[in-house]
């Protein structure tokens, strides 16, 4: 077999790694056509199917999870080696966070900090997945989570207060049925299970089942949005949604969860110019919002328990 050119393994490695020919072809500046191309070229050599391709993205195949599992260490090796020698500008900061932190909270408020620094020039991405900072070229995140993540240097930004919510649609069409009352209304089913938490604290019979599950909070909020049920609302992204009318809290009562939003960046990033701006900046915006939310949570009911 003629010798396979190391661009062809890299672009299956990426591909692999993140379970998309899309966002693979955007990291690598390529069309998604001409990324494909290479995949399929790699696969004739090879003369062995690596993914399989599905409406949800791709799926390695267990040859394509063999040659993963032989080559991606080998990357990551190098990467590592690489990391220290690549040009990195002080005035340029990537950032990653979740989408539901970026677009509700962390956006309306970058207005500020661009006219504080114009000279600072942000790289925003969003996913769910956490970044591997000793692969990806990314300065620092923020995180959701209980603040331990090994490594790094995480600091405590804002904490996290959850309500039911409920869309305007369904509380016309649930017209005299009690707010306090949840066990009677439709209720959809939440990630991390906070329902039973909530029923914990504030008594009350927790219903024989639940509407629909939802498996990421963005899709949970949205089936409130379209009057399905009602959700126990992230206040970090359903606040807006609030204060627009959207949706409405049943009741005044909110409880705080041990989870919290942290700013997470490795050594590395610890003397960067960009870094040390950003985070002045957002630790003073993160104190604003939590001093506000302790005002408009001024009837908490209890904090959820820590659970395993």
């Amino acid at each position: 077999m003629a010798r396979i050119s190391l661009d062809l393994l890299q672009q299956f490695v990426q591909v692999a790694r993140l379970g998309s020919l899309s966002r693979a072809a955007e990291q690598a500046n390529l069309t998604v056509s001409a990324l494909s191309h290479q995949v399929r070229q790699l696969e004739q050599r090879l003369e062995r199917k690596l993914f399989d391709r599905g409406p949800r993205g791709v799926q390695l195949t267990p040859e394509g999870r063999r040659l993963m599992d032989s080559l991606g260490h080998h990357f990551d090796g190098i990467d590592r080696a690489l990391a220290g020698y690549r040009c990195r500008r002080e005035e340029a900061l990537t950032l990653s966070t979740i989408p539901g932190v970026m677009s509700n909270w962390l956006v309306p408020r970058l207005a500020r900090l661009v006219a504080a620094h114009p000279e600072l020039e942000l790289n925003l991405q969003s996913g769910v997945q956490l970044v591997e900072f000793d692969r990806d070229p990314v300065d620092a995140a923020i995180r959701y989570g209980r603040g331990s993540w090994p490594g790094l240097t995480s600091e405590h930004l804002f904490g996290e207060w959850i309500a039911p919510v409920a869309a305007p649609a369904l509380l016309e069409r649930m017209r005299g049925t009690d707010p306090a009352d949840l066990g009677r209304w439709p209720l959809l089913g939440d990630p991390g299970d906070r329902w039973r938490d909530w029923f914990a604290a504030t008594g009350g019979e927790p219903p024989r089942r639940y509407v629909a599950h939802f498996d990421n909070t963005d899709a949970l909020q949205r089936g409130a949005l379209e009057g399905m049920g009602v959700a126990l609302g992230r206040m970090v992204t359903a606040r807006p949604m609030v204060e627009a009318g959207l949706l409405q809290v049943l009741g005044t009562r909110y409880l705080q969860i041990p989870e919290a939003y942290y700013l997470v960046y490795p050594e590395r990033s610890r003397d960067h110019a960009g870094l040390r701006v950003f985070r002045e900046w957002v630790h003073g915006e993160a104190a604003q919002y939590a001093e506000a939310m302790s005002y408009a949570t001024a009837g908490i009911v209890a904090t959820a328990p820590e659970h395993a």
